[in-house]
């Protein structure tokens, strides 16, 4: 099996894990204040050294992800830029938390990774209506990002660049700042197809 198959697989089954959650998630009811930002920057700082995020059992799904604009009817808009290199947490499920997101996202920068932002990841099945965070609403629901994460992983999700700053937005689902530019895996995405949500 190659490398990328072994992420894959590993992959597969943690976020089987997360779908088990059937926790329910109330959205929330302010859209985020400087305070609330402060706060999650603070909590998560810690992370900037990407071995301290794998003590703390988030996994590397190893590949730089980005995206050239592309556009597809009935598919996810993700403007031209980069997520980054993924690291899950399978061990933080239920309603989202601001200091605990299961998802952190590195971009990789002369031969380290830099921690760029953060991601709360919600099983579709979890929920019976679209997910919030401060009042942001998720993206999705959609379907999961081939080849990292498994077609049939319906999920919500969203991005907050607390770490670098985003000219499309702090909650936007890519970063034309961050670049996956000279790291040896690479991964161009296509736009993720939407499902039906609850």
């Amino acid at each position: 099996m190659t490398r990328l198959g072994v992420v894959r697989y590993f992959v597969a089954a943690a976020l089987s894990l997360l779908g088990m959650s059937g926790a329910g998630l109330e959205p929330a009811n302010a859209e985020p204040s400087a305070a609330d930002i402060d706060a999650m920057r603070q909590a998560l700082a810690k992370y900037k050294d990407p071995y301290v995020a794998v003590r703390d059992l988030y996994l590397s799904t190893v590949g730089c992800v980005h995206y050239d604009g592309m556009k597809m009817e009935g598919h996810m808009d993700y403007p031209k830029g980069a997520m980054g290199v993924h690291f899950v947490n399978v061990t933080l499920q239920g309603p989202p938390d601001p200091v605990k997101p299961n998802v952190l996202i590195y971009e990789p920068v002369n031969g380290k990774l830099e921690l760029v932002a953060a991601e709360w990841l919600v099983p579709l099945a979890a929920v019976k209506e679209r997910p919030n965070l401060f009042g942001v609403p998720f993206q999705g629901p959609m379907e999961g990002h081939e080849p990292l994460i498994p077609r049939g992983f319906h999920h919500y999700d969203l991005h907050a660049w607390l770490f670098k700053d985003n000219p499309l937005g702090m909650f936007s689902p890519t970063n034309p700042d961050v670049s996956c530019e000279n790291y040896d895996f690479t991964l161009m995405e296509m736009p993720t197809k939407m499902v039906p949500g609850p």
